[in-house]
């Protein structure tokens, strides 16, 4: 274990926490770190990793459907498609129902491999929420999900949704309010 996370993940003293985006991020490059370690050997990044375990998981997605699922921007869910369809592990294909729309299958290879992958999705998922009783999980993930939410109303060129207040804005008083 990496010792700063060690001091982080530990203190107890009523020291200023680090900020949440910080250890959220500090969670999300130690996933990305253990998945690139296990994967590395088949060639895969952890992004194509990712996806080969939701197409295992979830069939018939739609490209669109996948980067939701995913919580990526369809141009990079796109991309990560394209790079498993070129290596044969991933097929575009006419969904059954409705020969209009596209959706992504798994060729026999990707079966096989995302089978593989999808064994150690399940191992790193236990690790990260090993030692979380049910309602702590349940309290995290709709913390989590609150964050999402946040984010997706955030603009970052500073233009605060009418809930936030902009940084430096004062509240008008008196007459012409």
């Amino acid at each position: 274990m990496i010792p700063a996370v060690t001091t982080i993940a530990t203190a107890s003293n009523g020291a200023a926490w680090p900020p949440l985006g910080l250890l959220v991020g500090a969670v999300r490059r130690r996933i990305k770190q253990a998945v690139d370690a296990r994967v590395r050997g088949h060639r895969l990044s952890p992004q194509q990793f990712w996806v080969l375990v939701a197409l295992i998981e979830a069939r018939g997605l739609s490209v669109g459907a996948l980067a939701a699922r995913q919580h990526m921007d369809a141009p990079t869910a796109s991309r990560v498609v394209t790079t498993l369809v070129r290596r044969g592990l991933a097929r575009i294909a006419t969904h059954p129902g409705d020969r209009r729309r596209a959706v992504l299958a798994l060729t026999p290879r990707g079966r096989a491999l995302a089978t593989r992958m999808r064994a150690i999705a399940v191992e790193v998922r236990a690790v990260v929420e090993q030692g979380l009783g049910a309602a702590e999980k349940t309290r995290m993930r709709a913390g989590l999900v609150r964050m999402l939410e946040n984010l997706e109303r955030y603009d970052p060129r500073g233009i605060a949704p009418p809930s936030v207040p902009r940084r430096g804005a004062t509240k008008k008083t008196g007459p012409g309010r």
